[in-house]
């Protein structure tokens, strides 16, 4: 996002600061440095938790199912999930990486229900027709298609050029 004149407004909870910490060799202070703004995850009275302040939406990544339903059912319990009902009430675009594996019922009926008020779930799932070649690639991919989303231009994402020609293709 540095190379966009996007304004980021970064809200971490603490289960996201655990995850960071087990999932990535970066820091949770490393991480709000890429942020223009950093909000507490307990500050309700955050501008982003007001439908009078302007943004093009936001994304939640990673969602955790207990974040999405919060969502779903308009209960929200923090900053996280109190601006993405500000996002929604305000027919801005929501974004919910849901990276849960397997799913139950609960999850898909979640899954639906936000779907229904105007949510995008977007799980991060692997482009392989871009043929990564590293995770780095992978996980680029997967923002700039999110990116996509809001037309936000990067030049990061593979596109779809139609079946290759010349390439071995065994389709009964």
């Amino acid at each position: 996002m540095r190379a966009t004149d996007v304004e980021t407004h970064l809200v971490l909870s603490r289960s996201a600061k655990i995850t960071l910490t087990q999932e990535l060799d970066i820091s949770v202070s490393e991480v709000s440095d890429f942020a223009d703004i950093v909000h507490q995850a307990d500050n309700i009275g955050a501008t982003i938790s007001s439908g009078s302040f302007k943004t093009m939406g936001m994304v939640i990544a990673p969602c955790s199912m207990r974040s999405l339903a919060e969502i779903a059912t308009g209960v929200t319990s923090s900053l996280v999930t109190r601006a993405a009902d500000v996002v929604l009430k305000e027919r801005r675009r929501l974004v919910l990486m849901a990276r849960e594996a397997p799913l139950h019922l609960g999850h898909l009926k979640a899954m639906a229900a936000v779907t229904e008020i105007g949510a995008i779930v977007y799980p991060p799932v692997p482009a392989f027709y871009a043929r990564p070649t590293s995770l780095e690639q992978m996980v680029d991919q997967t923002l700039g298609r999110v990116l996509d989303l809001f037309d936000i231009q990067t030049d990061v994402v593979s596109r779809w050029e139609g079946l290759s020609a010349g390439k071995p293709r065994d389709i009964a």
